[in-house]
């Protein structure tokens, strides 16, 4: 960390982690993807101050993060929308902005949405494992946990910012929809269950995390009792435990379960669970299979 490339915490929040794309291709050794929850915010605020995509950034959860860089640098936020300031000073969100050597970088409690993506020029440089400098809550692979007083090397910048004043984003809204593809163990529920999923609506639970969201509503009714012997699961999968509310696994999710996945939620649909709050009302709408990669996931 010579030179001051550094950015050191001065207020790590809720849940602050380091994240970058993951490290994909190690589920046969028990180890998740891991990496940013909402990808494309992630790769917004490298784009706009000059990384690559792989480059890692900080994902903060509900009440931000306050860090002090070491050196003048570039930082964006994008994802969950926050108050930013500056040495007190407002400044742009979803926007690069020029930060002095010593200033403190403040992101206040969300608005609107989950997490938020803090990128610095030059990325946050910690050591990679299995290639990858996220943090994998479920694993304990890679960084802790953002503490006070921790200090995170920065790289050097690759190119220089995004030459917008502010980028565009989706909007977030009051009630989520999440598209679904049934399977592949559908048919453990009786032939009501996917009008229930689809039906009433859940809520997020005060229980989630980066491994899953949890839902409170109404219990999906069984076909088949018992449990399955532990099986592959997938990003995006919605688990039934025995009480019968779903479970959405996240990045960090477990690669093997034992209770049955009623369906699997779009891929693009992903991102914008990642922003949803405890709270949240969430709806359900199944869909076609769609193929992504390797995967197809089948609508039964």
């Amino acid at each position: 960390m010579s030179g001051g490339r550094f950015v050191e915490v001065v207020r790590s929040g809720a849940l602050s982690t380091v994240q970058d794309l993951g490290r994909p291709g190690h589920a046969h050794l028990g180890v998740p993807r891991s990496g940013a929850l909402d990808l494309p915010a992630h790769l917004l605020a490298n784009r706009l101050v000059g990384n690559p995509a792989d480059a890692a950034t900080i994902e903060t959860t509900i009440t931000g993060v306050s860090l002090r860089v070491g050196q003048a640098a570039t930082v964006a936020v994008t994802g969950a929308w926050a108050p930013v300031s500056v040495n007190g000073r407002p400044v742009g969100w979803s926007a690069p902005v020029s930060v002095p050597a010593g200033a403190r970088v403040d992101v206040a409690t969300a608005k609107r949405g989950l997490r938020s993506y803090l990128a610095f020029s030059g990325g946050i440089a910690v050591a990679p494992v299995l290639g990858s400098r996220s943090t994998d809550l479920l694993s304990g692979l890679g960084p802790s946990p953002l503490a006070v007083g921790d200090r995170l090397p920065l790289g050097e910048a690759a190119g220089p910012p995004a030459p917008v004043d502010v980028a565009p984003t989706g909007t977030l809204t009051e009630e989520m929809t999440l598209r679904v593809v049934l399977g592949p163990r559908a048919d453990w529920f009786t032939d009501d269950a996917p009008g229930i999923l689809t039906g009433a609506g859940y809520r997020v639970s005060m229980l989630s995390n980066r491994v899953g969201m949890r839902l409170e509503g109404p219990a999906l009714p069984r076909r088949i009792g018992g449990e399955l012997r532990s099986e592959g699961v997938v990003l995006g999968a919605v688990q039934v435990p025995a009480a019968g509310t779903p479970v959405i696994f996240l990045a960090d999710h477990p690669t093997m379960g034992g209770y049955p996945v009623i369906g699997v939620v779009h891929p693009d649909d992903l991102p914008l669970a990642a922003q949803a709050a405890p709270g949240t009302p969430i709806r359900f709408r199944i869909v076609e299979g769609v193929r992504r990669g390797p995967f197809l996931y089948r609508k039964r």
